[in-house]
């Protein structure tokens, strides 16, 4: 069949040459820059250089852009709302991201389970209980920083990373105690009911958020998973709690140091920090009536328990129990004195201000 003569005439014109937009070429940003690796490889704060590790005091990035390129237009808005630096900043998150990267463990295969050895049953619904609580509150440790990972903006993405990392550290907990709970031949048990966990979940501000959350709530977790090594029976729950408390070390260093920040950047905030603490330090009295700060009594009966097993004297496992809870305020305490926070001594209840240990001065040897 013929091939029409329009259809020839265009198969034989040359094609006109599309109009191209090569302006992503030259868009004005930093360019020629050589990141180099230091000694732990090529790290966050080695491709902090030149105008990509300029942080904003104030971002106006309302989109996915990543911090250092170039901006476009009628590209809609995402909803960033947390847009000023120091309200979510903390000096060391590039580095703790990292350390957390690289200290990735499994609970599948990194703990040796078969080491667990059968367990008085006493004993074993202690662990159970233990176990049910801190697979509680991990989940809600790794809830909450999930909240603000869309609100910030991507020109402080060091602290979006470290939130993220932290949502894995978290769901790495709550499944190994939750392993731990099924792995012996006892079970989940009872939930601790505590309304104070809710504190953090219904946090407006961020600094509010990680005040209660990684200095407090974190905090005092990491106490329990020191004296969770201390009363482990064999290999497999001493490594749990080691690495766990690992993990959690990175998390109050960040929320430490977000509050250092806040403190030196915008001292006018102080008694507005004080005011959440004020808020959600009685929620650590859920536990205590069972001699540590958790969520219920059964949680520090639990743990009264497994002392009073390590020890072989129940009456020397009470005095531990309460001993431990006293290192859980004292340890809390130096916290907020590291902040920036030390007149948080004076402002604490009573019945916790009555535990804590005198701060001497280094030089005089005499009450600070």
């Amino acid at each position: 069949m013929a091939v029409d003569q329009d259809t020839m005439s265009m198969l034989r014109t040359e094609p006109e040459a599309p109009d191209l937009d090569l302006s992503w070429l030259d868009p004005g940003t930093e360019w020629g820059i050589r990141a180099k690796p230091g000694r732990r490889g090529l790290t966050l704060d080695d491709i902090n250089v030149g105008s990509y590790g300029d942080a904003p005091d104030q971002s106006q990035a309302h989109t996915m852009r990543p911090r250092g390129a170039a901006t476009r237009d009628a590209v809609p808005r995402l909803g960033y709302f947390v847009k000023g630096k120091a309200d979510t900043w903390s000096q060391n998150a590039s580095l703790l991201y990292e350390e957390a990267v690289q200290r990735q463990w499994s609970s599948a295969t990194d703990i040796p389970w078969e080491q667990l050895q059968p367990l008085p049953d006493r004993v074993e619904r202690a662990m159970c209980q233990f176990c049910t609580f801190l697979t509680e509150v991990e989940f809600i440790a790794g809830d909450v920083p999930g909240q603000w990972l869309p609100q910030i903006s991507n020109d402080h993405y060091e602290v979006k990373l470290f939130l993220a990392s932290q949502v894995m550290d978290e769901a790495r907990h709550l499944d190994v105690f939750r392993k731990r709970a099924l792995a012996n031949g006892g079970g989940l048990l009872i939930s601790s009911g505590n309304a104070g966990l809710r504190f953090v979940m219904d946090s407006k501000d961020f600094t509010e958020m990680s005040s209660i959350l990684h200095v407090q709530g974190e905090g005092l977790v990491q106490s329990i998973f020191r004296m969770g090594e201390y009363i482990a029976t064999n290999e497999a729950e001493k490594r749990i709690f080691r690495l766990a408390a690992q993990d959690e070390s990175r998390h109050v260093a960040f929320g430490v140091m977000h509050l250092k920040y806040i403190l030196d950047t915008q001292p006018w905030r102080r008694e507005e920090i004080h005011g959440y603490l004020d808020y959600a330090e009685p929620a650590i009295q859920g536990g205590s009536a069972g001699g540590v700060a958790g969520g219920s009594p059964h949680f520090g009966q639990s743990l009264g328990v497994l002392f009073s097993y390590k020890l072989g004297s129940q009456q020397e496992g009470e005095q531990m129990t309460y001993a431990a809870f006293k290192r859980q305020m004292n340890e809390y305490m130096h916290r907020l004195d590291v902040a920036g926070l030390p007149e948080r001594r004076d402002r604490i209840a009573p019945q916790f201000k009555m535990m804590l240990e005198e701060v001497l001065d280094a030089q005089t040897g005499t009450p600070a």
